[in-house]
C-alpha cells in the first residue's frame, strides 16, 4: 500500500486539501493518514513517536469546513458521515498530544462564523431558565440511557483511580470518599450538595459516612430517579433531594460538595456561584469541589471560542483555569484550602464510559436514537478522554474554607 508524502504534481483533489495536508505535515508526534475519495493515500508523520490514526474521507468538502468553520466544522464533518476512522480514539489522542496541537489551531475558522456561534453561546447564558434548559438538553436523555452504561451507582463523573486496575465503581466510590474526607465532614454534619445527579454521592455520604445530606439538582429526571433511589436504601430521613436552582437555597450547613457541576455554571456567573458557597457554608465550614479546568495556556483563546462540547454537549457551559477558580474564591471570601489534581483518571473512566457505550448501542438504538447520535456521543467520549490523556484539560478536588470569623 503506497502513501503519498506530497501532494505536489497531484490533480483532482479536494478543495483545500493541499493547503490543509502541507499543515498536517508539522505534526511533531504520531502519524496520520488520509484516504480520498477516489483510493490515494496521504502520510503525515511526526519525528516522535505517537498515537497512529487514518482518516477516511467520504465527502469532498471536508477541507472547505475545515477551513472556514475551524475545528468545529471538522468535528460537524464527522456528524455528517463526512469523514470515518477505523480508530476514532487514536485519532484525538493524536491530535490532542500537546506537541500536535499548534497545527491544529491553524484552523481557527473564519471570523463571521466564530462571531455567530459565540452570539449563540451567549443566548445560551445561564439565566434560572435558560439553566433548566440546558440541563435538560442533556440529563433528560433518560434514566435508561444513561443506565445502559454508566457504572450501577449511576455516578456522571471522574472516578478516582488509586490502581487502574480497580472496577469503575469502586472508583468512584474511592472519590466520594476523597471528596468527604478533604471536606472533613464528620458523621451527623449537615451538608448541602450542589447538583446531587443521580444521588450516588449523597447515598454514599448518608449510608456510609453518617452525614445528613440536602441535594439540590435542576433535572426532574434525575430529582426523580434520586428520590427514588434513596427512599429505596431506606434514607429518606437523612437525605433530602430538591428540584431547585442552588441560587434559590438557603441556611447554612456544616459543608458543601459540588461534583463536576460547575462547569455548567457560566464564566457570568461564576461571582455568583462562589458568593452562594459562602453564604451557605458555616463560619470554619469547608466547600469541597470537583472541577474538570481548561490548561492555563489554552484558557485565552478557549474563552473566545465555541467548542464542539460547548456546542451539541452542554449548552452554556464553561470550563475554568484552576487560576480563575483560586482568584473568585478569594473575591467571595474563602480560603483555598487544598486542591488535587487526577486528570488521568478522568481518561480512564472516559475509556470505560466509551467502551461500554458501544457495548451496548443495539440497546440504546432500540430506545430510538440514531447512527448520527452515536457518532456524536463516540466523539464527545473520545475527544475528552484525549484532552485529559494530553493534558489540555484536567480535574481537581479544591477544598475552600469560609474563614471562622
Amino acid at each position: 500500500m503506497e502513501f503519498l508524502e506530497s501532494t505536489e504534481g497531484q490533480t483532482g483533489l479536494p478543495r483545500w486539501f493541499a493547503q490543509v495536508y502541507q499543515q498536517i505535515r508539522g505534526l511533531r508526534a504520531g502519524r496520520l493518514d488520509f484516504v480520498l475519495t477516489d483510493g490515494r493515500r496521504f502520510r503525515a508523520e511526526g519525528p516522535e513517536p505517537g498515537p497512529v490514526a487514518e482518516v477516511i474521507l467520504h465527502h469532498p468538502d471536508v477541507f472547505a469546513r475545515l477551513v472556514r468553520d475551524g475545528e468545529l466544522g471538522f468535528c460537524e464533518a464527522y456528524l455528517d458521515n463526512h469523514w470515518s476512522t477505523p480508530d476514532l480514539q487514536a485519532f484525538l489522542d493524536l491530535i490532542m498530544l500537546p506537541d500536535n496541537l499548534p497545527v491544529i489551531d491553524a484552523f481557527p475558522g473564519m471570523a463571521l462564523v466564530r462571531a455567530w456561534e459565540r452570539l449563540r453561546f451567549w443566548v445560551q447564558s445561564n439565566t434560572r431558565r435558560q439553566a433548566r434548559r440546558n440541563i435538560a438538553a442533556h440529563y433528560d436523555l433518560g434514566n435508561e440511557f444513561y443506565a445502559l452504561w454508566l457504572d450501577d451507582s449511576m455516578t456522571y463523573s471522574s472516578a478516582l483511580f488509586l490502581t487502574g486496575q480497580e472496577s469503575l465503581e469502586l472508583a468512584q466510590r474511592q472519590k466520594y470518599a476523597a471528596l468527604v474526607d478533604r471536606m472533613g465532614a464528620r458523621p451527623g454534619d449537615h451538608v448541602l450538595e450542589i447538583g446531587c445527579g443521580w444521588g450516588g454521592f449523597a447515598e454514599y455520604a448518608a449510608a456510609e459516612r453518617g452525614l445528613r445530606v440536602t441535594g439540590l439538582t435542576i433535572s426532574r429526571a434525575q430529582h426523580d430517579f434520586a428520590v427514588d433511589r434513596i427512599r429505596r436504601a431506606g434514607l429518606s430521613d437523612r437525605v433530602e433531594i430538591k428540584l431547585q436552582d442552588y441560587r434559590d437555597e438557603r441556611g447554612q450547613y456544616d459543608g458543601i460538595a459540588s461534583i463536576e457541576m460547575f462547569e455548567a455554571v457560566g464564566e457570568r456567573y461564576w461571582p455568583v456561584y462562589f458568593r452562594s458557597l459562602f453564604d451557605r457554608l458555616r463560619p470554619g465550614g469547608n466547600a469541597t469541589l470537583q472541577i474538570i479546568t481548561i490548561a492555563e495556556d489554552r484558557w485565552a483563546s478557549y474563552r473566545r471560542s465555541v467548542d464542539f462540547i460547548q456546542k451539541y454537549i452542554f449548552p452554556g457551559g464553561m470550563l475554568p483555569p484552576l487560576s480563575a477558580l483560586r482568584d473568585q474564591a478569594v473575591q467571595a471570601g474563602l480560603a483555598v484550602r487544598d486542591h488535587a489534581e487526577f486528570g488521568q483518571s478522568y481518561s480512564q473512566t472516559l475509556r470505560r464510559w466509551h467502551e461500554t457505550f458501544n457495548a451496548r448501542w443495539d440497546d440504546i438504538r432500540r430506545m430510538g436514537f440514531d447512527d448520527r447520535f452515536r457518532r456524536l456521543w463516540n466523539f464527545y467520549l473520545a475527544s475528552c478522554a484525549g484532552a485529559f490523556q494530553g493534558g489540555n484539560c484536567d480535574v481537581t478536588q479544591i477544598t475552600l474554607t469560609r474563614p471562622a470569623r
